[in-house]
C-alpha cells in the first residue's frame, strides 16, 4: 500500500522510470549512487525539519529571535539533514550485499 502512494510521487520527480506493457515497471533515472535518502524522504514525506518553524528559510516565526529553544532545534534538523544526505540507495545496496556475502543455504 504504502509504495502504491510513494511510487507516483518518485516518478513524478525523475527518479523513477516508468516501463508499460509486457515486462514493464520502474526503475531508476540514474545510477543508485546519486540518489540520497534525505533527498528520497523530502519527495515522499515533505519536510525533515524536527519543528515546524524550521520548515521555512527565513524562519517565519514572530517570536524566532526570543526563541531560547531554536538553536537545539537547529542543530538537531542540521545533524539530521546531513545524515541523511551522506547516505545514498548505493551505501544500503552495498551493506545488504556485504551482510549476506556469506549466507550460504543447501
Amino acid at each position: 500500500k504504502y509504495l502504491e502512494q510513494i511510487v507516483p510521487m518518485l516518478n513524478k520527480s525523475d527518479i523513477l522510470l516508468a516501463s508499460r506493457g509486457f515486462q514493464g515497471g520502474y526503475r531508476l533515472a540514474q545510477s543508485p549512487d546519486k540518489y540520497t535518502v534525505g533527498m528520497i524522504l523530502r519527495i515522499t514525506e515533505g519536510s525533515l525539519a524536527p519543528v515546524a518553524c524550521l520548515d521555512h528559510d527565513p524562519i517565519l516565526c514572530d517570536r524566532s529571535a526570543d526563541c531560547i529553544t531554536l538553536p537545539v532545534w537547529q542543530g538537531l534538523s542540521r545533524a539530521i539533514n546531513e545524515y541523511l544526505d551522506s547516505i545514498t540507495l548505493q551505501d544500503i545496496l552495498d551493506q545488504q550485499q556485504a551482510t549476506f556475502v556469506n549466507d550460504y543455504s543447501i
